[in-house]
Parts: structure tokens; C-alpha cells; sequence
């Protein structure tokens, strides 16, 4: 243990950790692929979470039959395309999509003073904070068109860490993709997993739902690491 460790802010996820618009990049991606003939399945839709738009497309492109050369400007206007369908998606987002925890885990963090961030690689983070009504429930959320890279790269976390003014090792980070907890980890945070403990090793903790977040308990693990 860091004996200077001290815990001063969380950075959370947004997808599958804040709220769950799993479902809506899956038909978005989906409906692309159909357009593309190229077989798409919710198994293979496991490897674009928590990855960027972009190489989120590569590797669907890569499931290709016969692969094909896109220019750069053509694949702009896919991943283009891949979100103009999520945006129509996700307009139907309410605050009623919160998921199981989150308001309570959140108003618990900023009652006790710590700061609160939103590292996402999704571009649509604020439209989709906004309609959850929980903007103001975050200092600072990343602007990813502003990163060189994505996750599993930790540069997310380490800005959202920078931003907030507190050292990474003082961060407590929540996310719900493997290429995430990498990222948290890389950032030298401490990682709070949701899912399935198999996919992810690396985590300090792992819990199989937002529901099982308790910010008393976490502050404690987190404290004795």
C-alpha cells in the first residue's frame, strides 16, 4: 500500500456503467454491418465496447469476406453513418434509464466532497448525460476528440485525472469493458469492474451489477489497498 493514498475523486464509464445504450451501438452497428454483408452477431458485438467509433468499424470491417480498401474519407462517412442511426436511437433516453445504483453510488461520492469525472470513448457523452438529467452530477466529463489515443490506452483516465486537479492513484476508476479496466489500470487507478469477474483479471474489485455499488465499502477497500 501507497501509504500517500488518499482517495479523491471517481471517474466512471458511461455506457453499461451510468446508463446502458449497449443495446442501441448494437443495432446501430448491426444495421451498418447488414448494409455492408458482413454477419454480425451480439457475441462478436462484445469487442467494440468500450472501443473507439472508429476502431470500432475497423474491426467490423475486418469480419468482411472479401475485405475491401476503404479511403479514409469513406470510412468517416461509415462510422458517420453508424452514428447518425445511434443518435436517433438514444433521443429516446429518459432519466428512467439510469441504471440500478448509480444516482444513489453518485450523490454518495460528492456528499462526502470527492470530485466525480466521466471518461467515456463515446463523442455522444453529453447528449446522452443530458438526457439522463446528471450533467451537473459530474465535474468534468473528457472530450475524446481531443485524445490521441483510445482505450486500452490510459490517456482517458489520466486527462480526466489531470482535469479534476488529483494524482491517478488517488482515483477510483468504474468501468464495464475489459479495454476499459486495461486503461484504468494502465492510468495506475485503482479498478472497479461490472460484469462477468472471468473478463476481467485485472480488476481490484469486481461486481456483477451498478446495484452492488456501495461508496462507504469501496472508500474502505480502497483505503487498505
Amino acid at each position: 500500500m501507497n501509504e500517500t493514498r488518499k482517495l479523491k475523486a471517481v471517474i466512471f464509464d458511461l455506457d453499461g456503467v451510468i446508463t446502458d445504450t449497449a443495446e442501441y451501438h448494437y443495432q446501430a452497428w448491426k444495421a451498418t454491418a447488414t448494409e455492408l454483408g458482413i454477419p454480425f452477431t451480439r457475441e462478436f458485438n462484445e469487442n467494440l465496447k468500450g472501443v473507439s467509433r472508429m476502431d470500432s468499424l475497423k474491426l467490423l470491417l475486418s469480419q468482411a469476406e472479401k475485405p475491401v480498401n476503404y479511403s479514409d474519407e469513406e470510412l468517416v462517412q461509415l462510422a458517420d453513418r453508424k452514428n447518425k442511426l445511434y443518435v436517433e436511437l438514444i433521443e429516446t433516453i429518459t432519466p428512467a434509464d439510469l441504471l440500478p445504483g448509480i444516482t444513489e453510488f453518485v450523490a454518495d461520492i460528492r456528499s462526502t466532497g470527492l470530485k466525480t469525472g466521466i471518461a467515456s470513448a463515446s463523442k455522444n457523452a453529453i447528449a446522452v448525460l443530458t438526457r439522463l438529467g446528471v450533467m451537473d452530477h459530474f465535474d468534468v466529463i473528457v472530450d475524446v476528440n481531443k485524445l490521441k489515443n483510445s482505450k486500452p490506452d490510459p490517456e482517458i483516465f489520466l486527462t480526466a485525472a489531470a482535469q479534476l486537479g488529483v494524482e491517478p492513484a488517488d482515483c477510483i476508476g468504474v468501468e464495464d469493458a475489459a479495454s476499459g479496466v486495461d486503461a484504468i489500470k494502465g492510468a495506475g487507478m485503482f479498478a472497479v469492474a461490472i460484469g462477468n469477474a472471468a473478463h476481467f483479471p485485472h480488476a481490484d474489485i469486481v461486481l456483477s451489477s451498478t446495484a452492488e455499488l456501495n461508496f462507504r465499502e469501496l472508500a474502505q477497500t480502497f483505503e487498505g489497498k
